[in-house]
This record gives C-alpha cells, structure tokens and sequence, in this order.
C-alpha cells in the first residue's frame, strides 16, 4: 500500500500527464494541498520534491509551483530570437527593459568589444517572460561605432537582440555556454541563489569589426543547446 506521499504525487503527476494541468499551470499551494488531503507540509514537500527533479513542475520562490514547460532547444551554433522561440511554442511572450545606459565603456568592456579608451556601448539589462514567468535576464553591450543607430531605439517596446538580427548583420559569432548557480540574477528570476542556470555569453562581428557582446542567463529547467553534426573526412 502506497504512503500518502506517494498518492499525492501520483495524483498530481497523473493530472500532468494526462493534460488535465497544462504546462504553466499553477500546482496547488503547499497549504491547500495540506488541507485537501489532511496531511502536513513535509509529506507535500516530499510529494512534490520528486516531480521537481524529474522536470514535471518548476517551484519558483515566493510563487508557488507550476507545471514545467517544455524545453527551448536552440542550435548552439545559431543566434536565437527569443521572442520567435517562446511564440513558435504557442506561448504569451512578455519582455521589460529594465536599464538602459549610452555611456563610455569600462575597461573589461572596451576589452571584449575591442574598444579605444573611451569608446562608447550602449549598456542594457533586460528580461524575457514566457507565459508570464521569467524566462531570461539579458546583459547586453552594443558597440556604438559599429552600431551607432542603435543610440535613437526605443528599447522599451523592441528586444534588442531581434533588432540586431534584422538591422545589423554579422558575419562571426562566439559562444560560451556555462552552467552556475543563479546568484545575483536569482531575484529577477524568481529563484533561489543555488538555484541551477545555463549562461550563454555571446560575441558577434561584423568583418573585424564587434558589434555587441551579451550574457543570457536562463533558469536550468526553460532551456537547452543541441548541435547536429557529422564526423570529419580523412
């Protein structure tokens, strides 16, 4: 005969599967759970510990639990339109600039973008939602003597990595792929701080010239990389 724990989880992970709870949908609160089936906050967490591990709910601080949604997968070697992903899987996409600074770039800066002393980047924060949950904090540096239209953009309305991919063509990129804990983006992602992430930092070109370099942050869970590729000849 199953413990409680384990009816709990069946029943909740039953509703997944069937489709009864969709991807996004909100899992009862640890209270109402606690109510509905006469029982304690341990034997909940203990229900819901094993749904989380095995990527059928997302528990987000001071949210709640939610049911997972599928996984992004993006080409490593691409550059993805985040907006064009997260509505191509017939999900409400939501963005906010949250900073937006033209100003001389830092030393670090001028290094990655291959700047003069006192070359110019326009410095931006930004965060990407997918069916109104955080879904990625972007850090972005645009070169403003590769780029200098970008300064007069309204970013508030348009992301700036989709007006980049259709006003400034590159011809190179770089990518850093990394896994850390959320840390100080845990906040704006709804997270704990040991929460696990999945960082890609990326460097574009245009000929010799860099145009923009950006660090994405996504919660562990929203979002993969794959590469298709075949064996060398020789």
């Amino acid at each position: 005969m199953s413990s409680l724990h384990q009816r709990i989880r069946a029943d909740i992970q039953d509703r997944i599967l069937s489709g009864a709870w969709p991807p996004g949908h909100r899992v009862p609160a640890e209270h109402e759970l606690m109510a509905e089936y006469g029982c304690s906050r341990m034997t909940v967490n203990k229900a819901l510990a094993p749904l989380a591990e095995a990527g059928l709910i997302v528990r987000l601080r001071r949210a709640g639990s939610f049911v997972a949604r599928p996984r992004i997968h993006s080409a490593v070697l691409d550059i993805p339109d985040i907006q064009a992903e997260v509505t191509a899987r017939g999900e409400t996409y939501g963005y906010e600039l949250l900073s937006r600074a033209a100003r001389a770039a830092k030393a670090d800066e001028a290094r990655a973008l291959d700047l003069p002393p006192g070359g110019r980047v326009l410095a931006m924060t930004c965060l990407h939602r997918a069916a109104g949950q955080p879904f990625a904090l972007e850090e972005r540096l645009i070169s403003l003597s590769a780029a200098p239209e970008a300064e007069a953009v309204d970013f508030t309305m348009t992301a700036p990595g989709g007006w980049l991919l259709t006003h400034v063509p590159w011809t190179e990129a770089e990518h850093r792929i990394s896994a850390v804990s959320a840390g100080k983006a845990a906040r704006l992602l709804s997270l704990e701080p040991e929460a696990a992430c999945l960082v890609l930092e990326r460097l574009t070109w245009r000929g010799e010239v860099r145009i923009t370099h950006v660090r994405m942050t996504f919660p562990g869970e929203a979002y993969d990389l794959t590469a298709r590729f075949s064996p060398r000849s020789g």
